[in-house]
């Protein structure tokens, strides 16, 4: 039987490269080619490959967190094949501690020398990954994991007792980058103080934070473990780590920590949540954003039954309904509002 196999490049040149590259061979088929991750898990739900040749820098979603997303969800072979990943960079031991099985080298011209001297590189990785078995990086811990692990649950006492100090927690993933700049780029120098958990590697969260401050009139900044919660800025939470919310007096600071997966994650919505919950109950307004899985659902709840101000993005915003979907289900929001209204939601939060 064939092994099927997936193309997910954003370059139809490459794309159509590849195709060129495995037809001849009987022992493979091509399945689907898909510009990035998202139009792949719509075809994979037709037919769901034996390997995915996958690249790294896509629009919507990076090739990283789609093979995290694949091995925490369905484990299944997966070849990196990208032109960032030379030998001994970190994006190779990224891709290989996410559960890639192999990772290849792509050219950046030279298309016809790749067809010819690249083709049994790729063929045999192939065949060897059809033979994998994968499972996710994290091991059995991975699904087992949960907010408990980081946070304790949120019980009645002094940290839920209304201060003049109001933060904003918001947590987000797949298509939160580009949600995050239309939220944040539209907020004066008098916005609340916000905290933000938006799932990307480690390394990432730093460019992106400079990124959007560059866009911003408020201060966008990589937090660090120690930063406080001040009106006119919004703490992203590094990739790699988990951030929570810690009271101090009547002030409000973040705590930046190691720590297992939780929900799949590291940082997680949930931890991020939960600690705003245990910490600051009704100074709280919390906003769950385009996301896949479940990943903040949780904390939400926990942020709702302390007394916060919840708030979901509806459907027709999202570039994916799965977190503020799950977090409607668990009963944990007050509203859902579209992309566009939030801005306006964090203003009126006094």
């Amino acid at each position: 039987m064939a092994i099927k196999v997936m193309i997910v490049d954003d370059s139809a040149v490459m794309r159509e490269v590849m195709q060129q590259l495995l037809a001849p061979h009987k022992d493979i088929e091509v399945v689907g080619a898909a510009m990035d991750p998202l139009l792949a898990l719509q075809k994979m739900k037709t037919v769901w490959p034996d390997v995915i040749l996958l690249d790294v820098e896509m629009p919507r979603m990076d090739g990283i967190t789609f093979l995290r997303q694949i091995m925490a969800t369905r484990p299944t072979p997966v070849v990196i094949c990208s032109t960032l990943t030379e030998k001994g960079a970190d994006i190779t031991l990224q891709a290989l501690s996410a559960g890639a099985v192999e990772v290849i080298t792509k050219p950046t011209m030279g298309l016809r020398d790749f067809l010819q001297g690249s083709a049994q590189e790729m063929l045999a990785a192939i065949r060897t990954a059809a033979k994998a078995r994968v499972r996710g990086a994290a091991g059995p811990t991975l699904e087992k994991s949960t907010v408990d692990a980081v946070v304790s649950a949120p019980s009645a006492g002094l940290h839920n007792q209304r201060t003049s100090e109001r933060i904003v927690v918001l947590g987000t993933s797949t298509g939160g980058t580009q949600a995050l700049e239309q939220v944040l780029s539209q907020l004066p120098r008098s916005a609340p103080a916000i905290a933000i958990v938006q799932h990307m590697p480690e390394k990432f969260t730093r460019s992106f934070a400079e990124r959007l401050d560059s866009l911003c009139a408020i201060e966008v900044r990589e937090a660090q473990n120690g930063d406080r919660l001040l009106p006119g800025l919004a703490l992203i939470a590094p990739g790699g780590k988990h951030m929570l919310i810690k009271r101090s007096g009547g002030q409000y600071q973040v705590e930046v920590k190691d720590g297992p997966l939780v929900s799949r994650h590291r940082p997680s919505v949930d931890v991020l949540f939960r600690s705003a919950a245990v910490q600051a109950g009704r100074n709280v307004l919390a906003v769950i954003m385009t996301g896949m899985g479940d990943d903040g659902a949780r904390g939400l709840k926990d942020l709702h039954e302390a007394g916060a101000k919840t708030y979901a993005q509806d459907e027709a915003s999202c570039v994916v309904f799965g977190m503020p979907k799950e977090a409607i289900k668990l009963g944990g929001v007050d509203q859902v509002v579209a992309l566009d209204d939030i801005p306006n939601v964090l203003m009126s939060w006094r």
